[in-house]
């Protein structure tokens, strides 16, 4: 995935928020968040981040207060790695955005799907943020039943609408251990 290009101020990107819920889970250094951001990392099959990108966002979240240092361990090459840890603004910040839908179509396969995967790792209910995602969504696809089928842009969203519904509902129907 790319780095997206920031909508406000306070807003953060999908890569920041990435390390935030991975470094909410435990304190790490920069390079153990990296790999869990590759393309095969837990994290990173849903978005990855390179390791230059992944230490710019790591900067960013100390910048405005979301995470801080809470100690060092030896690095293997020499010298110290600095454990990293969310702050009590930054478990806030992300205890709100796990658990607000996304506001797009879009971007279901993306954020939400990554909201999903750090939730999980954060063990954050996520009962209520499908039932309310789901709820948006199902505005758009009545929004969207009567799109004109020679369409095609028309037809995608119809049918990327059908699609996350019923992705929510194959997560709404499981087992409540199960999210």
């Amino acid at each position: 995935m790319s780095h997206m290009a920031r909508t406000s101020d306070d807003e953060l990107l999908l890569g920041e928020w990435a390390c935030l819920g991975i470094l909410a889970v435990a304190p790490a250094h920069g390079f153990a968040v990296a790999k869990r951001l590759a393309p095969e990392g837990d994290v990173g099959r849903v978005w990855s981040l390179s390791r230059a990108l992944t230490y710019r966002a790591i900067d960013q979240l100390v910048t405005r207060g979301y995470l801080a240092a809470v100690g060092e361990e030896p690095g293997t090459a020499g010298g110290n790695r600095t454990l990293l840890a969310p702050t009590r603004s930054g478990r806030a910040q992300l205890r709100r955005w796990l658990t607000t839908p996304t506001q797009h179509l879009r971007d279901v396969r993306s954020e939400l799907l990554l909201k999903l995967v750090l939730a999980e790792l954060n063990s954050v209910d996520t009962h209520e943020l499908l039932v309310r995602q789901r709820e948006q969504i199902s505005v758009i696809a009545a929004s969207r039943s009567g799109a004109d089928p020679a369409d095609v842009v028309a037809l995608w969203r119809r049918e990327s609408a059908n699609a996350a519904l019923r992705f929510l509902d194959a997560l709404l129907s499981r087992p409540t251990g199960d999210r």
